[in-house]
């Protein structure tokens, strides 16, 4: 069988559970059903270090964070430099044509980073437009595009409408749809196939800046859940562990209490985004069959990292929780009518994702990746070893988040204040229920609490002296001291 084309569509913010196929109430995804129904789709995918510089550095290495170094979220660090071995590098390497459109959040941002070229739309890049007063067209490939369409000037602007690129204030978007960002991602994919190079196999990275806010979907899909009932969010028992970084009211904040009108609004343009980027895919897949590409080509669906959107007065991403951490990865059928793998229900990762494309594609997997292939999931075939756990990281609040879970036990501890959580995810998936502090949970509290202490054993940090967790550890300069880190590493 020839080399199959490959398809990796990350969407940005995209919760894991907002999926009709994965049981959602209310969101609407049948574009996407169908292609895990034909398919593989892996329930407890998640990202480890759950924002989008560093998630797209695991996505795009095959890396945890103890190897791409990337703890937090940290602009301004060359990713070729800090990052040589890429996928789609490895994809040019073994002869593959390379094309990237959409989101890349690199730096500098025309870095290639192994493609052939880039269509570059990142949304607000507020690194991009602080960096003196450099012309859109540096970094955005949209932008430009905007201001030369009927109905559009020569100052129009995805931002005109004034919806923050982290506000939960929502509003439909302002132009027609089919100058909305997510229709131009679909519309340059469709006009790359006919100026792909036929001769060779390709890979595809396709990257929607949305379910990210603004909330700005076309007027339809925001109308359609607006009307939902009243948007109650999941509130658990230990909410005011985050108390101390409320900012109730503030339409930006990670954490706070809001006003229910914003969040019923902010909800309806979240999930409107998702509706309209299951068509625009659906729309890339009739594509495909027109050009008679559908039966040998690969497609992958991730995200980068969830939203919180309101659950326990939290906000946008970087936590641990279901809601940030949690991510959709689904993949189609394979090339060559191979068993489909259902639903898995192991621990996977972000990382996981550049190994399994490549030996899809019968290219080798560098050594650099310590992410693991699920193609034997793909092919039905579940291992008789898997991950034992999966560790997470992010600093946020000036402290470092950790976690660990397997997918069915979550524990998570806060490095400044030193507080624990326990969740049973099984019995408790909207994590509701801390059971740090049931005697009843004592030994698997143990449990858990050495599996973080195994993963941060021997970090420059010291989060572990003599076996135990250390609280208090400095970590404010730690995102700082990344870029140096790497620089230096790629340096040398």
């Amino acid at each position: 069988m020839s080399a199959p084309n490959v398809i990796l569509i990350c969407v940005d913010q995209w919760r894991g559970d907002c999926l009709s196929s994965a049981g959602h109430p209310d969101v609407r995804t049948p574009h996407l059903d169908r292609l895990a129904a034909s398919g593989t789709h892996f329930e407890a995918a998640y990202s480890a270090t759950p924002t989008c510089v560093p998630a797209r550095a695991a996505l795009l290495t095959g890396q945890s964070q103890e190897r791409h170094g990337r703890v937090g979220y940290v602009e301004g660090v060359p990713f070729d430099r800090a990052h040589p071995v890429t996928l789609p590098g490895e994809f040019r390497r073994g002869g593959y044509q390379t094309q990237a459109i959409g989101k890349m959040h690199v730096w500098p941002e025309r870095s290639r980073v192994g493609f052939d070229d880039v269509l570059l739309h990142d949304g607000f890049l507020h690194f991009a437009r602080a960096r003196g007063q450099r012309d859109v067209a540096f970094y955005d490939d949209y932008t430009p595009w905007l201001r030369r369409q009927p109905g559009a000037g020569p100052d129009s602007d995805h931002t005109d409408h004034g919806a923050g690129c982290n506000s939960l204030v929502a509003r439909p978007w302002d132009k027609p749809e089919h100058l909305h960002p997510t229709s131009w991602l679909a519309e340059r994919t469709v006009e790359w196939l006919y100026r792909r190079d036929p001769t060779r196999p390709f890979f595809l990275y396709l990257s929607f800046h949305r379910p990210h806010p603004p909330y700005d979907p076309p007027a339809w899909a925001f109308e359609d859940y607006l009307g939902l009932p009243p948007y109650e969010p999941a509130v658990g028992d230990w909410a005011d562990d985050f108390a101390d970084w409320h900012r109730d009211g503030d339409h930006e904040a990670f954490a706070g209490r809001m006003d229910a009108r914003t969040l019923h609004r902010a909800r309806a343009g979240y999930y409107g985004h998702m509706a309209h980027i299951d068509l625009q895919i659906h729309r890339i897949r009739l594509a495909l069959a027109d050009f008679g590409l559908a039966d040998d080509t690969v497609i992958c669906f991730t995200s980068d990292h969830g939203e919180m959107l309101g659950e326990h007065h939290l906000f946008r991403k970087g936590f641990g929780f279901e809601g940030s951490a949690r991510v959709p990865l689904l993949f189609g059928p394979l090339p060559g009518g191979q068993p489909a793998g259902g639903v898995a229900s192991e621990v996977v990762e972000l990382r996981d994702v550049m190994p399994t494309l490549l030996e899809l594609a019968g290219l080798p997997v560098p050594e650099e990746c310590d992410g693991r292939s699920l193609v034997p999931f793909l092919r039905d075939e579940r291992p008789a070893r898997w991950r034992e756990f999966l560790h997470g990281e992010h600093v946020l609040f000036d402290q470092s988040l950790q976690w660990v879970t397997d997918g069915r036990t979550k524990y998570l501890w806060m490095s400044g204040t030193g507080r624990e959580q326990l969740f049973d995810l099984v019995a408790d998936p909207h994590e509701l229920h801390n059971l740090a502090a049931d005697p009843a949970a004592g030994q698997l509290l143990l449990t858990w609490r050495g599996h973080l202490v195994r993963a941060l054993t021997g970090r420059e940090e010291g989060f572990v002296a003599e076996g135990s967790l250390v609280t208090g550890r400095p970590v404010v300069n730690i995102l700082r001291h990344t870029r140096e880190r790497i620089g230096a590493a790629a340096a040398g």
